[in-house]
Formats: C-alpha cells, structure tokens, sequence
C-alpha cells in the first residue's frame, strides 16, 4: 500500500496540472448533472416492517382522496380572554380570516369551517380550522406562505389570536452561519498549527473539492434514485469532517518529511505512502460505518448512509491525488517561516522541546495505571445517565417557544387536551364487508374502555364498506409513556379480536409511527454496533497487525459514545445545564441520534485511532521500543489530532446555537462526543493501555499473521528505499520569496 500512494503521489506531484485539471473536469461534470436533472427529490418516510406503515399503506389503497400527498395546514383561533369564540364579533372575526385564507391561493383545495364542523373545545374559547392544498409541501410558493401569514394576521387585527401548524407553512430560513463559523475556526485552529496560511487553507480547498463532488453527485442522481431531500445533508456533514482531517494528516507529514531533509517532491510521496496509507484505512473503517447503517432497514437511513460513505470515499480519492498536486504548487510557503530553513539545511539534532504535548505523555507513561482508571470510571460516571435514555421524535411542542407551531401545539393541549396534538389512527378491515363493520364496533367500544382515551369517533368506511378509519385521542401528550402504553393495549386488542373474527386491526398516525420507529431504532443499535465494529477490527488487526490494539480501540470508542449519550439525556432529556445552551424545551432524545451517532462518531474515532497510533506502529516497525514508540508516534502526531479534533468540535459546537431542538441535540452530541473520544480515549487512555501492555501490543498470532496479506502501512519498504538522491537534491520545486 505505501509503495502504490507513494507512487501516485510523486506522479500527482510531477503531474499537479494534469491532476488538477482532472479534478476541475470531474466537478464540472457532475455540476452539469445535477443542474440537468429534472424533478425533485422524493421526501417521503417510510417504515417497512412496522405495524403503522402498514396501515398507512392500506388507507392508501382504501381511501386515496383522504390520502392525498398534498400540503395541509392546521389555523387555531382563540377568543380574547373571557370570550367565547361562537360570540358574534369574534365568529365574523375568524370567517374573515380563513375567508382571507381561501381565497389567497388557488392551490388551496379546501378550508373548512370550524363552526360546522363542531371543531370548537368545550370552553367555547377555541377553534381550528384544517387546510388541504392540491400541491406538495415542496412545491410551495413564496406567495402561498404569504397568504397563511396575511389570513393570520387578518384575524390577530381583529383581536383573536391566531396560530398555525402543519407542512404547508414557510420552513425556517436555513441560514449557513454555523457552517461558515466552523471553517473560520478551522482557519484560524490550522493557522496555529501550521504557523502558515498556505498549509492551513490548503486542507480547506481541498474539502470544498471533495465536498463540492459528492453533493453535487448526490443532486444529479436524486431524482433517478428517489434519495430522500435530506440525503446530502450527512454526506456534507461528514465529507467536510473527513475531507480536512485526511488533508491536515498528509500536509503535516508533508512538513515532516521536508524538516528530514527530502526534497519537496519525493517529501510528498513519502508523506502519501505514510499518512496516505493511514488516510485509506480511516476511511475504510468511516465507509464501513456509514454504510452498515443499512441494517436498521430505513430505506431513509440507509440513503443518508450510503451517499455519506460515498462523499468519504471521495474525500479519501481527493486526500491521495489533489493534496500531493497541491503541495507541488504550494512549493515553499507550505512550510511556514520556521521551517523554510531547516527544510533546505536540516539542522542537527537538538533536544525536545518541553511541549504541553509532550509533558502530557510524559505524565501518562509515569502513572500509567492511575491514569487509566480514571479516565476510564470518568467517562462511565458521564455515561450513567444513558441508562434512562428514552427516545422519540420532534414534534410542534419540541419547537421554540415564539414559534407560531409551538403556539398552535400549545393552544389545542390546554383546549382539547394534551393528547389531541397526537390522535392515533385506528384501521379494521376485511373482506368481508359484514365482519369489518362489526369488528370496528366492537373495536370502539373496547378501545373507549381503556384508560389513557379521552375520546373515540366514530368508524367512517371506505366506499367498498370493507375498510373502517376510527379515531382515537389519547388523554396524555404524543410523547408521553402513558400513550406509547395506550398503543401497546390497542394492539394487545386487535391481536385479540383478529383471532376470534379474522378481522385485522391496526394502529398508525404519527404518534404511533413515533413510537415504532424508535422501537426500530432500539432494536437495531446492538445489531449494528457489532456487524460495524467487528468489520472494524478486522480492518484494523489488518492495518496494526496486532489483536490488542484493534480490540482496545473499538472498547475505548464504546466508551465514549455512551458518554456522549450520557451528556445529551443530562442535558436534553433531563435538563442539566438548559440554559447554558439556550434549550427551552426538554424531551425524548431524538429516535435518530444514537444510531447516527454511532456511525459518525466511530467513523472519526477510528481517524484518530490510526492516525495516532500508525506513528507509533511505525516507530515500533523501524526499531523502537514500546515505550520510545509511544513517546515518538504520540509527539509525531498528537498535535495534529488536537488541530483535527478542534476544528470538528468548533464545527459541530456551531450548531448548538440554533433554534432546533434536534439540531441543537445534534451538535451537542458529536461535538461532546468528538472532545470525549480524541482527548480521553486516543490521548489518554490509549498511550496508558499500551504503556500497560509493552510489547504485548504489537504482537499477532504466527498463524493469523501468515495468513494476512502485508499492507505495509508504516512504510517500511519506503524505509528500505535508498533515499540519497532525493536528500540534500536540487528541488524541482519554483522557490517563492513570498512570505507565510
């Protein structure tokens, strides 16, 4: 492997316009794709295999005007304070404005009346009023969410107060600062690092390129694959994260290589077999993760999944071809002041400097044992809360407090009750037309007679007289126990009554989907933790040559994701410290983010673990000691790890300050995460635990190591290579007098 990259980057290096030309020509391809496609991404969510799917399925099938895929909107009015709405002023109040309403668009398909309908509470203070739209959520106009905005302002003149919910109304605008606040900070981490601004942008251009390919890719194929329309939004995620780290990784052995006294060109060969082998295998485990999350059987995930393992790989072919092509048209300025000199005339060996760096390892190699178990007991104190994890998905009442959902959401609880903001959608069918009208009868009755319903309507029937829809309100909120218990006995029923009639009854309804999927989610991390983190190790007994190592490094990623999940239940579900990351409402962690964490965090872990830990592989290779291997390998590439970790912890701590609670969670969990697993895992109870096994570490089976085929990751065929011609040799490179 080290001789292949080191090969291609010497021809990148040789030939950097022909590769960057190759690079332009890709990206201006799949640009031309994806703005050539016609239509729009498919935003639908299934749950194959779920009760609530199938029954979505069949109402469907059974009554497809009522399931028609078009927008809708849900307008509450309340009268003022010690009004009753019926009244006669506030009535007219409320026709003008869904009047308003009806006539501000003509993809409104119908708006019903509250007051024939018998849509009021039983206060008299509030009504609502169901919207339906012949045109998709998505296709929108700016005008038709000005028409919502003007009807409800129309009746707050009037002196109601007026709120609305539903996919009809305006998304919040998604504005790009937190992203544009993590590459500043990234800037500004490498600038530090490096000492130059060439070697800091040069990992940012290079992200871009590799970021740029893949969702532009993703956009050409979305319509011809049905992707979801949030697909691209994990692959840019991750494609940013592993495009700069992969980057930083070769650049800083790039600079390495040139304070050896390599000329510039063979300098980043050399740091390509090296750093170029590490970054292939970091991906493969990255790949390995993302595309896994297709156990869980959400054709959703496993799209988000795929399409982030594709953007990874791109980041790996970018890494390994344009970052070699660059160094070539960087020339000296990559270097930095510091190090331009000792790069032509290497200086001689001096002692090392006393660096926090290494002090640190210093301190850990002293105390070894000590140092181990407390960063172990402390990372499973922090990951105790995780025990009460309880999932779910966001809703109206998990939105800011000054949104007109919220208010909405809000509004219709403290009228119609809490559970009204989540009915539960009862299907009976059969083909017998006779047995599926008493089966829903009797199904009523007895679903009236459990404990947590405030309310059932009655059965309405399709057409054929085959197919009934009853609904049924909870008295408890969407994400309550109480009504997650409520589903469990209405199916407990329907098993029942299926037995005895033949008859199938079903739950869905988005509070019902709510629950499967987070039972889904539950029932698929432990499955997926072990096809990923087996593939895992077997890469990296491959990559080490060494059971321990792979072993220890899968044991120290579960540790810190559990704490990471520990963190965000104290934080989000329990509400330790709200305020200080401005969370307003507190819930349910959402069903996605254990799973997804799981999938991003180890694909990064495993970054740091090989770039880490091939330093000291190496170190061990050549003739080193296991403790001087520990020493040189952690000197060589803990500075980078910092910078790599930083920048991703200052790009996921950006979206913390956002208004979505999930997005919120999001950030906070990878962000916590990522500081967890670099910093206590890699830096700390790494070195400790091979400090512990000394040689031992390194060591395989005689049998497993004749069978494994010899990647030569650390480069030591590279270290064989006579290196006299390419030492001390006149640089092809152009010498700039610029200065960084």
């Amino acid at each position: 492997m080290a001789t292949f990259l080191h090969r291609i980057g010497r021809f990148a290096f040789r030939r950097r316009w022909l590769v960057v030309l190759l690079w332009a020509v890709v990206l201006g391809a799949v640009g031309a794709g994806a703005a050539g496609t016609s239509g729009s991404a498919d935003s639908s969510f299934t749950l194959p295999g779920t009760e609530s799917q199938r029954a979505f399925d069949l109402l469907g099938e059974k009554f497809p005007a009522a399931n028609a895929e078009g927008a809708s909107a849900r307008v509450v009015l309340r009268a003022p304070d010690g009004q009753r709405i019926s009244s006669a002023e506030n009535k007219a109040a409320a026709e003008a404005a869904l009047a308003d309403l009806r006539n501000s668009s003509s993809r409104i398909g119908q708006v019903s009346d509250p007051f024939a309908t018998k849509a009021v509470s039983a206060d008299g203070t509030t009504a609502y009023a169901q919207v339906n739209y012949t045109a998709a959520a998505a296709d929108l106009t700016d005008a038709d969410h000005t028409g919502i905005d003007d009807a409800l302002a129309t009746g707050r003149d009037e002196g109601l107060t007026v709120e609305a919910s539903g996919d009809a109304l305006a998304a919040p605008e998604g504005g790009h600062s937190a992203e544009a606040i993590g590459f500043a900070l990234a800037a500004v981490i490498m600038v530090m690092t490096f000492g130059s601004l060439i070697a800091a942008g040069l990992p940012l251009i290079t992200a871009l390129v590799g970021v740029g390919v893949s969702t532009t890719a993703i956009t050409a194929v979305s319509a011809i694959f049905d992707l979801n329309s949030n697909t691209s939004a994990l692959a840019s995620m991750l494609g940013i994260a592993v495009g700069i780290d992969y980057a930083l990784f070769i650049v800083s052995r790039y600079r390495s290589e040139r304070a050896d006294g390599y000329n510039a060109k063979e300098a980043a060969a050399r740091a390509n077999g090296t750093a170029g082998s590490a970054v292939v295998f970091a991906g493969v485990t990255v790949v390995i993760a993302l595309a896994g999350l297709a156990v869980v059987n959400l054709p959703m995930l496993t799209a988000m999944g795929l399409a982030a393992a594709g953007a990874v790989v791109v980041s790996v072919l970018v890494a390994v071809t344009l970052v070699p092509a660059l160094l070539g048209f960087a020339g000296e300025r990559v270097l930095g002041k510091a190090r331009k000199k000792s790069a032509r005339t290497p200086a001689p060996a001096a002692a090392p400097r006393a660096t926090i760096g290494n002090r640190w390892i210093a301190f850990v190699l002293r105390r070894p044992v000590k140092v181990l178990v407390f960063a172990v007991v402390a990372l499973g104190v922090v990951a105790l809360p995780a025990t009460q994890l309880k999932l779910g998905l966001p809703d109206d009442g998990s939105r800011p407090a000054s949104s007109t959902q919220r208010k909405a959401y809000d509004i219709l609880a403290d009228s119609f009750g809490p559970g009204f903001n989540g009915p539960l959608t009862l299907t009976v069918d059969d083909p017998s037309p006779d047995i599926a009208r008493s089966t829903a009868a009797g199904m009523g009755t007895a679903v009236a007679g459990l404990p947590d319903v405030a309310s059932v309507s009655p059965a309405a029937f399709n057409k054929a007289g085959d197919t009934a829809i009853i609904t049924v309100i909870p008295k408890s909120g969407p994400s309550s126990d109480a009504t997650k218990e409520l589903v469990g006995d209405i199916r407990s029923l329907a098993a029942g009554t299926e037995s005895s009639t033949g008859a199938r009854s079903m739950v869905t309804g988005s509070t019902a989907m709510n629950i499967d999927i987070s039972d889904k989610f539950s029932a698929a991390i432990f499955p997926y933790l072990a096809l990923v983190v087996g593939l895992a190790i077997l890469v990296l007994i491959l990559v080490f040559r060494s059971l321990m190592v792979p072993v220890k490094a899968a044991l120290g990623f579960l540790l810190s994701v559990l704490a990471a999940l520990g963190a965000l239940v104290a934080v989000f579900q329990w509400g330790w410290l709200k305020d200080l990351v401005g969370l307003e409402q507190t819930g349910p962690i959402m069903s996605l983010m254990p799973i997804l964490m799981v999938g991003i965090v180890f694909g990064l872990a495993m970054d740091y673990q090989v770039f880490l830990v091939t330093r000291m592989r190496e170190a061990y290779v050549h003739g080193a000691g296991a403790r001087t291997a520990i020493e040189t390998g952690f000197k060589h590439s803990s500075k980078v790890v910092t910078a790599a970790a930083l920048i991703m912890i200052s790009v996921f701590a950006g979206f913390v300050g956002g208004d979505d609670a999930m997005i919120k969670s999001l950030g906070f969990g990878l962000a916590i995460a990522v500081a967890f697993d670099a910093f206590v895992v890699r830096m700390t109870i790494v070195p400790a635990a091979l400090a512990l096994l000394g040689r031992h570490a390194w060591s395989l089976p005689v049998w497993i190591d004749r069978i494994l085929p010899n990647v030569d990751i650390e480069g030591e065929k590279l270290a064989r290579h006579a290196p006299d011609e390419v030492r001390q040799a006149e640089d092809t490179t152009p010498q700039y007098t610029s200065q960084y």
